[in-house]
């Protein structure tokens, strides 16, 4: 009976419903097959037929719903942007209510995304380094991105030294690419060297070195 009525209830879904479903979940396979492939082997060494190989589609597919391989990534990084940028901030804008809470709050969320978002943090880390020196759209929305994680952890820095939580020996701005780089890094490494790392412990040093480099004791 329940099978009989699955089909039932698929059968009443108009067809231009049916269309959208289908439109929908061709675009979560090639942008699944897409973010797994940029991420291991680089954007420029992956080409539309490896997507739609990987995605069980045809080459055509990629072209109908995206037009380029460009505007794949793309579609890709406005995702990350909103789980690796915008939900960050969010999350570390809500802790409290010291500065270092905060702090606290924002390595916790990374380190959680190594988990539950890898491979989207290492889709950012890793195009932000090809497209580095490449003009165009990937590159300005990257550097967007970044523009406005750098801008909300100086913002942070300043108030915890205003609090007296934050040491005041290294200028703002090189503190807070310090706390950027060793989040990325540490990512980096985590991917390097899968098997080899305990994700808690690794998790645990990150919290400890960044704390450790920024609070005052």
């Amino acid at each position: 009976m329940a099978v009989t009525s699955k089909r039932a209830d698929s059968a009443k879904r108009p067809p231009a419903t049916k269309k959208v479903e289908q439109r929908q979940a061709s675009m979560e396979l090639l942008l699944e097959a897409s973010l797994r492939l940029f991420v291991s082997q680089g954007y420029r060494a992956t080409n539309l037929e490896q997507i739609s190989s990987a995605a069980r589609l045809t080459k055509g597919a990629v072209y109908f719903y995206f037009r380029s391989k460009e505007a794949v990534l793309l579609e890709l990084l406005k995702r990350v942007q909103l789980t690796v940028v915008d939900k960050a901030i969010a999350v570390t804008s809500a802790a409290g209510p010291t500065p270092t809470d905060k702090l606290v709050a924002y390595v916790h969320y990374q380190a959680g995304l190594g988990i539950t978002h890898r491979d989207e943090v290492l889709l950012l880390i890793l195009m932000a380094l090809e497209f580095k020196e490449r003009e165009g759209d990937v590159q300005a929305f990257i550097a967007t991105l970044y523009a406005r994680q750098c801008a909300f952890m100086e913002a942070l820095v300043r108030s915890g030294r205003a609090a007296g939580e934050f040491r005041r020996d290294v200028p703002t701005r090189e503190l807070t690419s310090v706390i950027l780089a060793i989040n990325d890094g540490t990512f980096l490494e985590w991917f390097r060297r899968a098997g080899m790392l305990d994700g808690r412990d690794l998790v645990r040093a990150l919290r400890s070195v960044v704390l450790g480099g920024v609070t005052v004791r």
